[in-house]
């Protein structure tokens, strides 16, 4: 009878344990609208040049890449990011930021997100109104614990496009 008895707790102990934890079911509409409010957020923080919200939105990691329009501008690191978005607040002011064709894919476990959206950048520069059109942005997220953060970015001007000095 011990032995019956050991033999059914061994077995009920093996089957608990080759049990996998079962996982919550990821909402892909609520993360979908979690990742567009950041992203416009971001937009709102480069408007506004606010350097405390962008700080919250990008990943402090310091193997963190963007990747800016020219070809010498390649950021690794938060610091390195931290301080290339300082540098474009002391020399941009005045800026306006229109977002359009942005696609936003959400893997399966809801723990990674890539984007691709279109940004028109008007600023002042120098007292003087510019624009680039078409700006390409891309870039990858990571959801850590409940928030998702920014921890890859890379900016494009098509060739095509022209920078144009617009009159106030």
């Amino acid at each position: 009878m011990k032995k019956i008895i050991v033999l059914f707790f061994a077995f009920v102990f093996i089957g608990l344990s080759s049990c996998k934890e079962a996982k919550k079911p990821v909402n892909q509409s609520d993360e979908l609208a979690n990742i567009e409010n950041i992203l416009d957020q971001y937009v709102i923080a480069n408007e506004n040049q606010d350097l405390n919200l962008i700080e919250k939105i990008w990943s402090s990691d310091q193997d963190i890449v963007l990747i800016g329009t020219n070809s010498d501008e390649k950021f690794v690191g938060w610091e390195a990011i931290n301080k290339a978005i300082k540098n474009q607040f002391k020399k941009f002011t005045d800026t306006y930021i229109v977002v359009s064709d942005q696609i936003i894919k959400i893997n399966d476990t809801g723990n990674t997100a890539w984007f691709s959206e279109l940004l028109n950048y008007n600023f002042s520069y120098n007292d003087e109104a510019h624009s680039f059109e078409g700006i390409r942005f891309t870039g990858i997220l990571e959801k850590r614990g409940d928030i998702w953060e920014i921890v890859q970015g890379h900016l494009s001007i098509p060739e095509s496009v022209e920078i144009e000095e617009t009159k106030k």
